[in-house]
């Protein structure tokens, strides 16, 4: 698969978005096995060499958490039609598990994170970018949600982490990078209006190449 048929989409937004419900639906609306899926989150840093208490402290809202070199390398191996071994990581020890995903080239490539739109490389080798704008209070609503069923966070928990890390992190790198975006969806997930306008605009894309 040459490059030139390869789309490269990156959906960026603040946690609790609704980042992943746009990603399904574009997802959906293309044909089956069209679209391969590449999360910022697979991407953070290896702690191998970290100890529990430093693992820990890593501020995983922050860019210098994420493995840029290692992503951008895998994006443009599939770019080039060729398959990747993509990291996967696991929260609850705050480092990368030895399992790997086996990703094949697509016609449509995404790349959906929170600092997805943050890196200039990353961002040139993107045909369409997206930021899924969403209010602060159902981005907090969201993470509780979240946080309290998949990590075992109580409420305090997460609105603590939430004003210490994630509020102020969003406002200093997420929010910015906004102006990047070719396209922004308003009401982040719950907006289905502005998610089908932005698949058929996809869909119009990919005819085009």
């Amino acid at each position: 698969m040459k490059d030139h048929h390869i789309t490269i989409i990156g959906i960026a937004g603040g946690t609790g978005s609704g980042k992943t419900t746009v990603v399904k639906k574009i997802v959906e609306a293309l044909p089956p096995n069209y679209v391969a899926v590449v999360p910022l989150d697979s991407y953070y840093n290896d702690t191998t060499g970290l100890t529990d208490e430093e693992r820990k402290a890593i501020n995983f809202d922050h860019p210098d958490a994420f493995d840029w070199k290692l992503l951008i390398e895998q994006v443009n191996e599939l770019r080039h039609g060729r398959a990747v071994e993509q990291p996967t990581y696991s929260y609850l020890i705050s480092n990368r598990l030895p399992e790997t995903i086996h990703v094949e080239p697509k016609p449509v490539i995404i790349i959906e994170g929170i600092m997805t739109l943050i890196n200039r490389k990353l961002r040139d080798m993107m045909d369409l970018k997206v930021f899924v704008d969403c209010d602060p209070d159902e981005r907090l609503i969201r993470n509780i949600q979240r946080d309290t069923i998949d990590r075992g966070r109580t409420v305090s928990m997460v609105v603590d982490r939430y004003l210490k890390v994630l509020k102020p992190m969003h406002e200093q790198f997420i929010e910015p990078t906004k102006r990047h975006a070719d396209i922004i969806i308003p009401q982040g997930g719950e907006n289905e209006r502005g998610i089908s306008i932005l698949c058929k605009y996809i869909e119009g894309l990919i005819k085009k190449d």
